[in-house]
């Protein structure tokens, strides 16, 4: 396949895995903070044949093999893609390398019935020493009762265990009950976890969209605050985007004791929905509009329109909006970045998750 260079308008850095691990880290480190990044297409990273992959997560284990945490549900049960939230369940895809090929695995995390329905867009972590595995579910297919639920675990046998803080099974985060949170009426629950470690404290970024004055809802994020990685945490009262700039998909990391995240711009504040923000704090609380510039664009930027005019758009339209933001990190440097999109060219397969290789000049 041929590959092309775009650059970037983004500063992707932070400490997702700090053990040392085969995958080789670039050769320096001295570009770290700068925009002069480029990243190059690579290729397919997740898929099944049958099935949508939603989403890959990366985290590379101590051997040095590269895991992927992706949702996934048949596309047969669900053709207008609903199934993720109806029939969708965590895949385990590994490799020896980030570009791939991955290999399926097996089911991560199960869809176990109507109170733990259709887990769906896990992101993971190496923190502390732990394998960290976050995710939403919902209950009956309900979308306003969307949770967030941890699990925990010393490898990645899929041996997971719901986290010490957490409900029994695993449950860390509902809409709150407390008229004074931010989300307090949340229309569609909490959603969409991000997990960081700053500052010694344990901050989960979540989705919730609030409702506005006149009608619809606006797609804000918020932040839970815990003394232990395993919880419990506690909504902070105050959200930290704001209401008018809409994004979904957020992936959070720290870099010179800011913390940024990377989302969707769902909202098409910078550009098109397709594409991505770059958000910037400076106390992990606040993400101002001035801090906040484009992150990434449409598939269809990287790969030319006609290389997808042939295919199936299973979600939005054929340029390929590109979602769920996930960055593997080695030694501290960001190296890949994963992220989704539902137009497929090939047959048989639905949705699936599209590596790209960071690189700097």
């Amino acid at each position: 396949m041929n590959t092309q260079k775009f650059v970037i308008i983004a500063l992707l850095v932070s400490l997702n895995f700090s053990c040392k691990s085969k995958t080789p880290a670039p050769e320096t480190a001295k570009n770290t903070y700068s925009n002069n990044m480029k990243l190059e297409y690579v290729g397919i990273a997740a898929e099944n044949k049958g099935m949508h992959v939603w989403g890959s997560s990366p985290v590379i284990d101590k051997d040095g093999k590269v895991h992927l945490f992706a949702a996934q549900w048949s596309t047969a049960t669900q053709k207008n893609f609903n199934g993720w939230y109806k029939d969708c369940e965590i895949g385990h895809y590994v490799s020896d390398r980030p570009e791939g090929p991955f290999k399926y695995v097996g089911v991560a995390v199960e869809d176990k019935d109507g109170l733990f329905n259709s887990p769906h867009n896990p992101t993971v972590n190496y923190i502390d020493g732990k394998y960290v595995l976050c995710f939403i579910v919902n209950e009956n297919n309900k979308l306003k009762t969307q949770r967030i639920v941890m699990y925990v675990a010393d490898d990645l046998n899929d041996t997971w265990r719901p986290a010490k803080g957490a409900e029994a099974d695993g449950t860390i985060l509902r809409k709150p009950t407390d008229s004074t949170k931010w989300n307090y009426k949340a229309i569609l629950g909490v959603s969409n976890p991000s997990l960081i470690k700053y500052k010694g404290k344990y901050l989960m970024y979540h989705k919730s969209v609030i409702p506005r004055e006149k009608r619809g809802g606006a797609y804000t994020y918020g932040v839970a605050v815990a003394d232990k990685l395993e919880g419990p945490y506690e909504i902070h009262a105050e959200k930290v985007t704001p209401p008018n700039m809409a994004l979904e998909d957020a992936f959070a990391y720290t870099s010179n004791d800011s913390v940024y995240m990377i989302s969707r711009d769902f909202g098409s504040t910078l550009g098109n929905s397709g594409g991505g923000l770059l958000w910037r704090s400076a106390d992990g609380f606040t993400f101002p509009k001035e801090n906040t510039k484009r992150g990434y664009e449409d598939l269809a930027h990287y790969l030319g329109k006609e290389k997808l005019e042939k295919g199936t758009a299973y979600r939005g339209k054929k340029d390929g909006h590109l979602e769920r933001a996930q960055v593997l990190l080695v030694n501290n440097i960001p190296t890949y970045l994963y992220l989704a999109t539902g137009v497929q060219v090939k047959e048989g397969y639905g949705s699936s998750s599209h590596v790209f290789k960071i690189s700097f000049e």
